[in-house]
């Protein structure tokens, strides 16, 4: 896939403007013309690889900062937020938004950190830390070049010694780290899965782990050890102020690490095109599981070796979303409160175990392969409370021909299921499955007739 053209003129302007410089002055160390340059920081011109390269040379500057940096997390961040029911009759498109991005950058940021702040219309707690996090994570697209850099350069030496990735894992973590890995039975740790004893100097993991669960497990503690400066720095970069935000995202950052230790990026990314996309191959090919194969395919972004932009999405039986990963796929889908139940996500309970393969179109026209199937939680035992959730990923319609899943689904044709963003956001007049109207929408209530759907209202 041929990468998108750069426009990072905020970027370019904050670094002029913490250097000190006029645009004429910028331009000369810079070798152009001051109109170019002017170009470039009113995004009306991309930023070229040559003119990023002098960027790094000569002001000390990282170009993987640059999608870091856009305003409010980019286009398909802001265009998110405002999916949220308080704009329902705001009819932004994405011109619009593209053009605010442009000529108001700082204000786009502002509204982004307040409206993250407020939480989505006005129902998530400011201190919320899980919600911070996911704006620190949504903001690098759940891709974080170094720790795959680095997780990859381990896993090629781990494989030189044993192509038993966790007998290595297990050996190094002995050999130069002086920690043994012992199985603990369940009556002995019947409420973890994994536990640190330093004390003992082992690694206790439950017997209820099955082999990728103990693989990830090992390469977490792995990573906590041999990955640590770069995790520390990435967690001391997202600059939070609360202890347990902090702790989330070192987690999330470790477990990023463990997952490309197991599926290392260019071996990961080979076997994905070569059997497109085929997540059940995937899991036996790097013994994995699916969710863990889910997850690691929403961070495919690598500068010069993309893969699919996915979603990823988790839900309980209740509708509760416990995981989201938007990456680079920009799917309203992920950020939205509410969620359609025509979307077969929600049916992957009646089929556990099954993945389900569905075509989905949202109200402005975009269309979405999706796949959904049910996992549950490691550390299950007979008689004991059975969790459940559901996995959703998903890839633009546009993108998915090469997906094994895609063979006999015409990606263009009618089949694709009308669904939204939950009732309270969509705005389709005959939906019979609608369970209240939309917001912002005047109520239409007439004594004398009955629609397909139980509530009426005023479509414009």
């Amino acid at each position: 896939m041929a990468d998108p053209k750069l426009f990072a003129g905020h970027a370019v302007r904050r670094l002029r403007r913490g250097a000190g410089l006029t645009q004429a002055a910028m331009a000369g160390v810079l070798d152009v013309s001051p109109s170019y340059l002017n170009l470039i920081e009113r995004n009306q011109r991309p930023l070229s690889a040559t003119l990023m390269l002098r960027l790094a040379e000569r002001f000390d500057f990282d170009p993987l900062r640059l999608a870091a940096e856009e305003p409010g997390g980019g286009v398909e961040a802001m265009r998110r937020r405002l999916a949220d029911p308080l704009f329902a009759d705001l009819e932004i498109d994405r011109t619009e938004l593209a053009e605010w991005l442009s000529a108001a950058p700082g204000g786009v940021e502002a509204f982004a950190r307040a409206f993250d702040r407020m939480g989505a219309g006005g129902t998530t707690p400011a201190d919320d830390p899980i919600v911070r996090v996911r704006r620190e994570i949504e903001r690098w697209r759940n891709h974080f070049a170094d720790l795959d850099a680095a997780a990859e350069a381990l896993s090629d030496e781990l494989r030189l010694g044993s192509g038993d990735l966790y007998g290595a894992i297990a050996e190094r973590l002995r050999a130069r780290h002086s920690l043994a890995i012992r199985i603990l039975p369940l009556d002995v740790m019947p409420d973890r899965l994994r536990r640190l004893d330093l004390h003992a100097r082992q690694l206790q993991l439950s017997e209820t782990l099955d082999p990728a669960s103990r693989s990830f497990a090992a390469a977490f503690q792995l990573g906590q050890i041999e990955a640590r400066d770069e995790i520390e720095a990435m967690v001391t970069g997202a600059g939070f102020v609360d202890r347990a935000a902090e702790r989330l995202y070192r987690r999330h950052l470790t477990s990023y690490f463990a997952a490309a230790l197991m599926m290392p990026y260019a071996r990961f990314l080979r076997a994905c095109e070569g059997t497109g996309y085929d997540i059940e191959l995937l899991q036996r090919r790097f013994g994995s599981g699916f969710e863990q194969v889910a997850h690691r395919l929403t961070t495919l972004q690598r500068v010069g070796a993309r893969g699919l932009p996915f979603f990823m999405i988790r839900i309980d039986r209740a509708g509760v979303a416990s995981k989201r990963y938007a990456g680079a796929s920009g799917a309203a889908l992920v950020e939205a409160d509410g969620r359609c139940p025509l979307w077969q996500l929600h049916h992957a309970f009646d089929r556990p175990g099954r993945l389900m393969v569905q075509l989905v179109e949202l109200e402005d026209g975009a269309r979405w392969l999706t796949m959904s199937r049910t996992v549950q939680p490691q550390g299950r035992r007979y008689g004991g409370v059975s969790a459940e959730f559901a996995i959703g990923l998903g890839v633009a319609a546009g993108l998915a021909a090469p997906l094994a899943m895609a063979k006999g689904i015409d990606l263009k044709g009618a089949g694709a299921t009308p669904i939204g963003l939950g009732c309270r956001a969509c705005t389709r007049i005959d939906c019979p499955q609608r369970s209240a109207p939309p917001a912002g929408r005047t109520l239409i209530v007439n004594d004398r007739e009955r629609g397909v759907s139980p509530f009426g209202f005023v479509a414009d």
